[in-house]
């Protein structure tokens, strides 16, 4: 690095005031394996044999655009409008746009992301994003915590593992308490909620791709005292009633269906909604609509939460950066497709999945453990361990079976299929199905 802010001065500074001897002894936990890798680096290289080289090692990516792994990141076709116009430079470099006076155009887009969100979600007010699903889910129940006063929650397994891993960590860090209610049938039992817990986790269309009924979990969550936060794929709002219209307080998700491609995970964004009595309580950035001196609508920031703009203790989330451009792309996504246009994505998406598990059903061992009905993504026990299954289709050049954890079962696998998976390709993974499988 051309810049090192501590001098040796500051480090024996620190340590005499950890009791410590040497930097050893302060990373003495971390495993010999991490603090002194054996890198084993190629000899030097010139600059016109590394680029030769990079290229080459480029050259053995597989491209993934129909892929069939699902697990909440699927490939949806992405007008060619959104990369764009999210690569203009007006979008691309305007990292904190702060200042109205200079920063109209990109606080209005922010603005009518926000304005999307709130439609698609049906509630009153959403955020500027934040960094994906699970960041979005886990700061959803610490808001829910804020504002209960409660450290209880409970969080259905129909929720994606991921998430849940995230929510753990986090709820660790505050002292809270994580209970989990187990699948039955693919699907979330009713369940009753004490006085301790101040926030209920349900996803619908659930990890397994089943669509949840909400509606025994929301009255069960009132009634407790507590708030009803739902996790939900975007696309599945197109056609499925919104979370408020169930009566959930906190509508969570992932919104890497909408504008964004795989990208091998990343980057994508999370969007979280609220309703209006909680907009005190919504982390990262809020941009509001108002009218300036001489009458002229304007867009500001409003409600700044983060701990850039307040005191760190009293700050709603530490998260101080957001993954504003993603959610531009999101944005312009619905605006490129309209409301019917998003309809029938998701609509193609949902039969695609129901024609490619009926092809797969049909193979012998296969059955399908996710009930009916199921959105995009549905999950498969087979007749030979998922890995087995999905490095066999790898090696086929068909990026499907993504292995399900244990929790759930055995021998289970993931699938999914979009509006971007025609009759070729549901017939192509089916009969490499049958090859890996025979």
């Amino acid at each position: 690095m051309d810049f090192t802010p501590h001098t040796p001065d500051d480090v024996r500074a620190m340590l005499e005031a950890l009791g410590m001897q040497d930097l050893r002894e302060l990373f003495a936990d971390l495993p010999d394996a991490l603090l002194e890798p054996d890198l084993r680096l190629p000899a030097p290289m010139s600059e016109q044999e590394i680029l030769a080289h990079l290229r080459d090692l480029a050259a053995k990516n597989v491209p993934a655009d129909k892929a069939f792994l699902g697990g909440g990141l699927r490939p949806h076709f992405v007008p060619s409008l959104v990369p764009a116009l999210a690569q203009r430079g007006e979008f691309l470099t305007a990292y904190t746009p702060y200042q109205p006076e200079v920063s109209q155009g990109v606080l209005q887009a922010i603005f009518e992301y926000q304005t999307m969100i709130a439609e698609l979600t049906g509630l009153d007010v959403s955020n500027a994003s934040l960094y994906d699903g699970a960041a979005a889910l886990a700061e959803g129940v610490l808001l829910a915590l804020r504002q209960t006063r409660r450290m209880g929650v409970v969080v259905s397994q129909g929720v994606h593992p991921e998430y849940r891993q995230v929510l753990a960590t986090y709820l660790h860090a505050v002292g809270a308490e994580l209970r989990t209610v187990a699948l039955e049938g693919g699907l979330t039992p009713a369940a009753r909620f004490d006085e301790t817990v101040g926030a209920v986790v349900l996803q619908s269309p659930n990890f397994l791709g089943a669509i949840e009924d909400p509606a025994p979990w929301v009255e069960a969550a009132h009634a407790a005292g507590a708030l009803m936060v739902y996790v939900a794929d975007p696309l599945s709002l197109a056609l499925l009633k919104p979370p408020g219209d169930w009566g959930a307080d906190i509508a969570v998700g992932d919104g890497q269906p909408l504008g964004n491609p795989m990208n091998f995970g990343g980057p994508q964004f999370g969007y979280i909604a609220v309703r209006e009595k909680l907009v005190r309580q919504l982390p990262g950035r809020l941009v509001s609509q108002t009218h300036d001196v001489d009458g002229r609508r304007g867009y500001v920031l409003a409600l700044a939460a983060r701990e850039q703009h307040i005191r760190r203790a009293k700050a709603k989330s530490n998260i101080t950066t957001n993954a504003q451009l993603t959610a531009l792309m999101g944005a312009m996504h619905l605006a490129a497709l309209g409301p019917e246009g998003f309809a029938e994505v998701a609509a193609a998406s949902v039969a695609r999945a129901h024609a490619l598990a009926a092809e797969l059903e049909r193979l012998p061992g296969v059955e399908r453990v996710t009930p009916e009905p199921f959105f995009s993504e549905f999950v498969l026990r087979l007749p030979r361990p998922a890995a087995t299954v999905r490095a066999g289709l790898a090696a086929r050049g068909w990026h499907a079976a993504a292995p399900v954890p244990g929790e759930y079962g055995t021998n289970l696998a993931l699938f999914a299929a979009t509006e971007r998976h025609t009759e070729e390709d549901l017939a192509g993974l089916a009969a490499a199905m049958k090859e890996v499988l025979a």
